[in-house]
C-alpha cells in the first residue's frame, strides 16, 4: 500500500514525537551506556553513486548524532575490490556534503584490514573458524533449507594448526581464487540461516583501490561490518531491516572476540512508488544506455536529483516528513515532489517561456514597429522582497500554440477570433485576424493592443479573465528545454522485469523561448532555479554552454501524473 504521510507543513519538528530509535538512545542515555556517548556511522559500499534511499540514513544518522551531540563517521565498507572505485567514493563525499552534513572522521574498512585479519585468527586459535577447501555450490548444498538443518562440511574440524597454516597461506597467495574460504564455526543447525557457518573470508586477487595488492583475501561482509562498528566504538549502528536477520551472528563475533559491544538496529528502508533503488538495477539503467548516467535527472540518484534541480533542504524536508519506521511501506514519489515544489514555490523566480517547437506570433497591429519599451514585473509574488526585473516589449511577440483557439469550447479564456486576453505583466490585447499557409494552419495573429490597460496602471476599464505567458520576438533566447517525467510507469516495479515499466515518454526535449534575464544565470546556484510561468519549475542544466541554455525540468506545478493515470 502507499503511503503519504500527512503531517502539517507548518510543523514544529521540535513538538513531534519520538521515533523509536529516538526512544532507544534517550533510554540508553538514561541509563549511563557507553558513557553518555552517541556515535553513529554511515557506511556506503563504494560501488555506485548513493539514492535518496542513502540520503534518509544519511538525515537519520547525522541527525541523531546532532540531536544527541554526538559524532558520525563516513565509513566506506570497501571489502569488494572488483566492484569498488575511486569515482563512487569521490561522488559519495560529494553527495553527503552537498545534502548539508560533515562527518567527524573518515575511514574505510581498508583501515581494518590487518586487525580483522588479527580477529580472524584469534577465532581460528579459538575453535571457532575453519578453512574450507569446498566448492561455492557444496557449501549452499551444506547448508540446508529454512525448514531442514544443514549438515557439517567435511573440513569442520580441521585441527587448528592446519587452518592457522592454511588460512596464513590463503593470505600469502598460494591458492587460487574460489579454492578455499574461512568459514565460521557456528551452529549448522540453527534455524537461521545466516548462523550455519558463514564465511568470514574469500580469496580474491583483485588489485584494490586503496591497499593496491597487498591482499588477496578480502573479509566478507557480516564479518567486517560488526568488527569496524566495534573497533569505532559505535555506540548505535543503523541498518535497514534486511540485516534484521543477521544481527545474531553480529552479537556473535562481538560476543566471542570480546571487543566493544555496538548496538545493531534497524529501521524500515526507503521504498518509493514509480522508483528502483537497488543498485543493480540503476548500474543496469546506465550499462544498457536506458538514462544518460548516474546523474541523468530521471534517476533517484542524489547526482540526478541535484541535476534535476532538487534542492538538500527538500530532500532533508521529505525525509523528515517519511520518519523512521519498523516496517516497511511505500511512499508515494508524489511526496517527495511536493516538497520540492513547496520550497521552489517560496523561492523561485517567476520567468516567461514558450515551449512549443511551432510557437504562434503575435503582432500588434497599432503598436509602434520601431519602439521597444521595458517592463518592471516582479520576481516572485510569494516573496516581495524577490523584487523586479526588466522584461523587454515589442510589437512582435511569441505565444504558445495552445493558448489559441480558433472554435473555442465555453470557458475558454485564452486567445481566440475576437477575444481578448492579457499579456502577463503588459496589455490586454483583441484578437482580430488569423493568417493561416497554404495547408490551413494558424501561423500569425493580428492583434491590437489596448494602450491603457499596461498592468500597473490599468485605466481602461476591460476586465478579462485570461492571462498568457509570452516573449518579445527580436529579444527572444532560444533553449533547449528538457521535460523530465517519471522513469517508470507502475507504483510497484519490484514484481516482472522492470524494464518492461520503463516508461518512452520520461524524457521529450523541447524547443524554448525565453526572456533574455535569463542568459546571465549561473548553474547550480539559487538563481539557476526558476519557475516559467503555467509550466513549472526549471534548472540550468550544466550542459548549458556560452552558446545554448539547456533547462531541465524539475516538477510540474501540479501534480499532473495522478491525472493522466486516471485518464488511462
Amino acid at each position: 500500500m502507499t503511503e503519504v504521510p500527512k503531517e502539517s507543513a507548518d510543523r514544529d519538528p521540535a513538538e513531534r514525537s519520538l521515533n523509536f530509535i529516538e526512544q532507544l538512545v534517550e533510554e540508553d542515555l538514561a541509563a549511563g551506556k557507553n558513557g553518555g556517548r552517541v556515535h553513529t556511522r554511515f557506511p556506503p559500499e563504494p560501488n555506485g553513486y548513493l539514492h535518496i534511499g542513502h540520503a534518509k540514513s544519511i538525515c537519520l544518522n547525522f541527525g541523531l548524532a546532532d540531536k544527541y551531540g554526538g559524532q558520525t563517521n563516513l565509513r566506506f565498507d570497501d571489502t569488494n575490490p572488483v566492484t569498488e572505485d575511486v569515482e563512487y567514493v569521490d561522488s559519495i563525499k560529494a553527495d553527503v556534503r552537498w545534502l548539508g552534513f560533515e562527518w567527524e572522521n573518515e575511514f574505510y574498512a581498508s583501515d581494518y584490514f590487518d586487525q580483522l585479519y588479527e580477529f580472524a585468527e584469534k577465532l581460528i586459535q579459538d575453535g571457532l573458524a575453519y578453512v574450507d577447501d569446498s566448492t561455492a555450490e557444496q557449501i549452499a548444498a551444506q547448508k540446508g533449507t529454512p525448514t531442514e538443518p544443514g549438515t557439517n562440511s567435511p573440513y569442520r574440524d580441521r585441527p587448528v594448526a592446519e587452518n592457522l597454516d592454511l588460512f596464513r597461506r590463503m593470505k600469502a597467495g598460494e591458492f587460487p581464487d574460489g579454492t578455499k574460504v574461512l568459514r565460521a564455526k557456528v551452529d549448522m543447525a540453527s534455524p537461521n540461516m545466516h548462523l550455519r557457518d558463514p564465511l568470514m573470508y574469500r580469496i580474491k586477487h583483485a588489485h584494490h583501490h586503496r591497499t593496491g595488492d597487498k591482499w588477496c583475501i578480502y573479509p566478507m561482509y557480516d564479518f567486517a561490518h560488526g568488527q569496524s562498528d566495534a573497533i569505532e566504538h559505535i555506540t548505535h549502528s543503523l541498518c535497514t531491516l534486511e540485516f534484521v536477520v543477521h544481527r545474531p551472528l553480529y552479537d556473535w563475533f562481538i560476543e566471542k572476540l570480546d571487543i566493544f559491544p555496538s548496538q545493531q538496529i534497524e529501521f524500515a528502508r526507503l521504498n518509493l512508488t514509480y522508483t528502483v533503488m537497488s543498485k543493480r538495477k540503476l548500474l543496469q539503467l546506465v550499462n544498457e544506455g536506458h538514462v544518460s548516467g548516474w546523474d541523468d535527472p530521471r534517476m533517484p540518484t542524489i547526482s540526478g536529483l541535484r541535476r534535476r534541480g532538487y534542492t538538500p533542504s527538500s530532500i532533508r524536508e521529505f525525509c523528515d516528513r517519511i520518519g523512521i519506521a519498523r516496517r516497511e511501506n511505500l511512499i508515494d514519489v508524489g511526496l517527495l515532489e511536493f516538497c520540492i515544489r513547496e520550497e521552489l514555490n517560496k523561492t523561485a523566480p517567476r520567468v516567461m517561456a514558450v515551449l512549443d517547437e511551432k510557437p504562434l506570433k503575435v503582432v500588434l497591429t497599432n503598436y509602434p514597429a520601431d519602439k521597444t519599451e521595458t517592463l518592471r514585473i516582479e520576481n516572485n509574488p510569494e516573496d516581495p522582497a524577490a523584487g523586479e526585473r526588466d522584461v523587454p516589449f515589442s510589437r512582435e511577440v511569441w505565444i504558445e500554440r495552445e493558448d489559441f483557439m480558433e472554435n473555442p469550447p465555453k470557458k475558454f479564456f485564452r486567445l481566440f477570433p475576437g477575444g481578448m486576453v492579457r499579456l502577463k505583466g503588459a496589455y490586454i490585447i483583441k484578437c482580430d485576424e488569423v493568417m493561416k499557409d497554404d495547408a490551413g494552419e494558424v501561423t500569425e495573429l493580428r492583434c491590437t493592443y489596448i494602450p491603457e490597460s499596461r498592468s500597473g496602471s490599468d485605466t481602461s476599464g476591460i476586465n478579462v479573465k485570461g492571462t498568457i505567458h509570452w516573449v518579445s520576438v527580436p529579444h527572444a533566447v532560444e533553449a533547449e528545454v528538457r521535460l523530465y517525467d517519471r522513469l517508470l510507469t507502475v507504483e510497484d516495479p519490484s514484481e516482472g522485469d522492470f524494464k518492461a515499466f520503463i516508461n518512452p515518454n520520461s524524457l521529450q526535449v523541447v524547443r524554448g523561448l525565453v526572456e533574455p534575464s535569463l542568459k546571465n544565470i549561473k548553474t547550480d546556484a539559487q538563481e539557476g532555479r526558476i519557475q516559467f510561468m503555467r509550466k513549472g519549475y526549471f534548472c540550468l542544466d550544466p550542459d548549458t554552454t556560452a552558446d545554448k541554455l539547456i533547462f531541465n525540468r524539475t516538477v510540474t506545478l501540479k501534480d499532473s501524473w495522478a491525472k493522466e493515470q486516471k485518464k488511462g
